[in-house]
Formats: C-alpha cells, structure tokens, sequence
C-alpha cells in the first residue's frame, strides 16, 4: 500500500489511490507503450504517474496543488520523461502543451477529480486532439451515467455525446476503501476508445445544443422540449426510426441526435 506524505485538501477532491495493484489494471487498459505520449490530470502522490512513465514515452502531468512539488520531486525523481506542470489542467493550453513532444500516439490515463470529471471530458474533446484511448476513474454514479442504453434512467445528453465520439466502456468496479482519505463513494474505471467511423456532422455546437434542449425536462417529450424548432423536420426524422413527437429524448440513440441536429441545422 502507498504511503502519502501530503496534507490532504477537500477543495481540490483529493483522495488518492493506495493500491498499487489497481493502478497497474488502469495503466494495462490504457494500451500505452513506448511510441505514446499520455496526459494525466491530478496526479496527486504520483502512484499512477510511475506506473504510466514505465509503460509510456513520455508522461505529461497537470497539478493544480503547488504544496505538492515536494512530494512529487521525491516520488518521480528516478524518472526522466515525466513532465509536471502545477497549474489548472481546465484553463490550460492543451493543444499548445503537447506541441513541444514527439509521440506517436496519444492517451489520457486518470484518477480524476471527481468534482470537474465533465468539464475535463469536454475540454479533451473540444481540443481536437487525436487521443488513442481515454482511461479514467470517475464516480460510480457518474460512470453509469456515461455507460446509460437509451431507455434508462440516467441516460442523458452526456451519454449521447460521449456515444458520438468514443465507443465507452465501464472496465471495472474500485472500492471506495481503496484510496487515502476514505470518499464517500465508490468508484469505477471507464474506457473511452475513439469510433472509426464517426457520423457527419454539420455543428457541434448545434449538436450540443439540441441534446441540452432535448434532455432539459427529462419528463416531457421531444415536441415540448423542442417546441422552439420546427416540428414537422423533428417528426419526419423521428418518423423514420419509428417513433413520433411524444417520445422522450432518453429513448433515442444518438444516431438519431445526429439526424436531428443535421436536419434542422439546414433549416434553422
């Protein structure tokens, strides 16, 4: 078991790992190898970030915690290709950071901080960088979020954005008494591996308004939560898939967001 020789800080969700064994599962998910480049996010006492610099090419890590540098100089000081930048991983220049590397392939392998686990996903996805595959740990509740089938209760427009672009898989369950301090919550591992054959689309950001728009009463169908558009486009996609106005968005697959925002992208 890892021993931490840090002051613990709510405000920045730190609960770090203690068992090397589980960090050794995520970093095999991972896929990474020497050709990689992998970015990490709060790597707090640096458990995670050793397994990663064995595995990849080179380890990019983000702190937001200074009063870590101490602890994270004496935990990686055998290892030469892991770079640490103390600032906030969320107002970072993402695409500028990984200029300066030579990889071949690039990863995102994290115990995230459980309080900006969405925000961090958005921002990989609007960097427009090619990640090879995403691995992280997030909440066990917001891990069945991502992972939803359309009819479920926590199905969402998260979980039909993250379906556009990533094939998303839950790996397996991490108990909450594996990390220093105790959270309150159990935890799992996600898997986020890009889809080859990506749908057209028009916007993204019309995409991602529609899905805001669809889910934001979850009680009322599609013609109530979409009622500012024009219905006749929304009912002849629907149509085609066999349902009708009354649906209610956590029904439809995001194949058909897709259609949806296509279609009345060119009419709005």
């Amino acid at each position: 078991m890892e021993k931490y020789n840090v002051k613990f800080k709510k405000k920045y969700g730190q609960n770090f790992l203690k068992d090397v064994g589980v960090v050794k599962r995520i970093v095999a998910i991972s896929d990474i190898d020497k050709e990689s480049l992998v970015i990490e996010v709060g790597p707090g006492g640096a458990i995670m970030t050793k397994e990663l610099a064995v595995k990849a090419g080179r380890v990019l890590a983000y702190e937001i915690d200074t009063d870590l540098v101490e602890e994270l100089n004496n935990k990686l000081q055998e290892f030469d290709n892991v770079d640490v930048l103390f600032q906030d991983f969320l107002i970072s220049d993402l695409k500028n950071d990984v200029k300066s590397y030579d990889y071949k392939k690039l990863f995102f392998t994290s115990n995230v901080p459980y309080y900006i686990t969405t925000p961090i996903i958005m921002k990989l996805i609007k960097s427009n960088l090619n990640f090879e595959k995403i691995v992280m740990m997030v909440q066990k509740e917001v891990g069945d979020r991502f992972t939803s089938l359309p009819g479920n209760r926590e199905y969402g427009s998260i979980t039909v954005l993250l379906n556009y672009f990533f094939e998303v898989k839950k790996e397996f369950f991490v108990s909450k008494k594996q990390f220093v301090p105790e959270p309150k919550v159990d935890s799992v591992i996600i898997s986020f591996s890009n889809r080859e054959e990506r749908l057209y689309l028009k916007s993204f950001d019309f995409f991602e308004k529609i899905l805001h728009d669809s889910f934001q009463y979850k009680r009322k169908n599609l013609k109530n939560n979409l009622n500012n558009y024009d219905l006749e486009i929304v009912g002849a996609v629907l149509k085609k898939y066999g349902y009708d106005l009354t649906v209610r968005a956590e029904m439809l697959k995001y194949e058909i967001f897709v259609e949806l925002a296509n279609s009345l992208y060119e009419n709005r």
